[in-house]
């Protein structure tokens, strides 16, 4: 399987690391693993919806 990084991630998602960071830290990201201290994101995984919003179509 391919990974990327948090940095990888977020430029695709339009996100921060540190939003990306915290959605691997919560299980947000199906898959994604800790090895030492790095988070590593299958690159297939798809980007987890925004609680904040209470309307999610919009997502990319």
């Amino acid at each position: 399987m391919d990974y990327i990084s948090v940095k990888e991630a977020a430029d695709k998602w339009g996100l921060t690391s540190r939003m990306v960071n915290y959605y691997c830290a919560n299980g947000r990201i199906k898959g994604a693993v800790k090895i030492s201290s790095v988070w590593v994101i299958p690159k297939d995984a798809p980007q987890p919806p925004d609680r904040r919003r209470k309307n999610n179509n919009e997502q990319k």
